[in-house]
């Protein structure tokens, strides 16, 4: 994982930044697995997430065309997350089960399911929407779930977890710590469904990030011409590698953005091996507030992502602001993707996308990952300039 570094810029929403400009040229890229797009589809009330534009944002940021894959709701819930959690549960109750082949539906899934099924329980670790996830998929089984959330996770989101079902357990101290007592609870009638790996538990988030392929095999038909600068928001990294496997592409840059007080993902590129960023993690981007990136995710980031970048709360509620302008309502880490073009952007504000090598008023792509889970923060942020 060799990179070069840029010097860090005084801008209060860009901390630091790293161009991973020594990455390769290409990025070989395995066929897309149709598993988990046709086990999505079975599953009740599945539909495309929208594509849609936000010319002001655009305009803002000096893009010819901003496209915001708008992963706002999915089978009720107002995150994309369910597409990983989802398969990552049929993966492991099917291998528990015995099967070489994974379910390939829903109704393949329950079957698989013991009759003492209420005695199995699903455990995560979570910011919030992970775990909301988990908790659902636990409900539609008959399966328990319990779920760790560290503190400061705001009520709203506890108790969105809670309404699913699950016993939700707030940790005192941050997600990591969340993620070392999830990881400890595994025994036989415990299942961990973590989208975060550690050594010794790798298949479960390779998993989480396969089932985010549907995304990206719905926009292949949203948008057939893929843009040249896209924007992808890390936290633990499955999202930002199931985007690269999708997307990275000669002539395609791909930017990750983290907080600037939980960047694990740039410090892990540049030192050439995983970084505990410690927290306390308090940004407004609580899903993307992780202080360790998934060792499983760090190859495909590294080989793909052309630019890391840190930024300050202040980069994504403006993001929020400018997105809800546009008519796109945004939770703060659905916008972060769009907060990091726009911290990249007000680092030179007088020059083009030239030097990323994307011409000077590229198209980009981004993509809205939640809508807004925190009303309160939501007012707040909407409510201000």
């Amino acid at each position: 994982m060799r990179s070069r570094t840029v010097p860090s810029v005084s801008e209060p929403s860009l901390r630091d930044f790293l161009d991973n400009a020594e990455r390769p040229a290409t990025r070989p890229l395995s066929p897309p697995d149709p598993r988990p797009r046709r086990f999505h589809r079975s599953m009740p009330g599945y539909r495309s997430s929208d594509l849609a534009d936000a010319p002001g944002a655009a305009e803002r940021l000096g893009l010819e065309s901003l496209s915001v894959k708008m992963e706002v709701e999915r089978f009720g819930l107002p995150s994309f997350k369910i597409l990983g959690a989802s398969w990552a549960i049929c993966r492991a109750l099917s291998a528990r089960a015995g099967r070489a082949e994974p379910a390939a539906t829903l109704d393949e899934l329950r079957a698989l399911v013991p009759g003492d099924g209420e005695q199995l329980t699903l455990v995560t670790a979570t910011d919030g929407n992970h775990g909301r996830a988990v908790a659902h998929m636990a409900r539609l089984l008959g399966l328990g779930a319990r779920i760790l959330v560290p503190e400061h996770t705001a009520a709203a989101r506890i108790e969105a977890i809670a309404g699913e079902g699950a016993a939700v357990e707030v940790v005192r101290g941050s997600y990591d710590d969340a993620v070392a007592l999830a990881a400890a609870a595994a025994d036989e009638t415990r299942i961990v469904i973590s989208d975060t790996s550690w050594p010794g538990y790798e298949d479960v988030p390779g998993w989480v990030a396969d089932g985010y392929a549907t995304i990206f095999e719905e926009l292949a038909e949203q948008l057939p011409q893929a843009p040249p600068l896209v924007a992808v928001q890390i936290g633990v990294g499955a999202l930002a590698s199931a985007a690269v496997r999708a997307l990275a592409a000669p002539g395609r840059v791909l930017v990750g953005v983290e907080p600037a007080d939980a960047a694990c993902a740039l410090e892990a590129v540049r030192r050439g091996e995983t970084v505990l960023v410690a927290g306390p993690h308090r940004s407004v981007m609580a899903g993307l507030s992780c202080g360790l990136a998934s060792t499983v995710a760090l190859p495909d980031m590294a080989a793909g992502i052309a630019a890391f970048c840190a930024i300050g709360d202040r980069a994504a509620e403006r993001a929020v602001r400018m997105l809800l302008a546009d008519g796109l309502a945004c939770g703060e880490t659905g916008a972060s993707g769009v907060a990091g073009l726009l911290a990249l952007r007000e680092r030179r504000p007088d020059a083009t996308w030239e030097p990323f090598g994307v011409g000077a008023r590229p198209r980009a792509l981004a993509l809205c990952t939640e809508a807004p889970t925190d009303p309160e923060s939501f007012a707040r942020i909407t409510a201000g300039s």
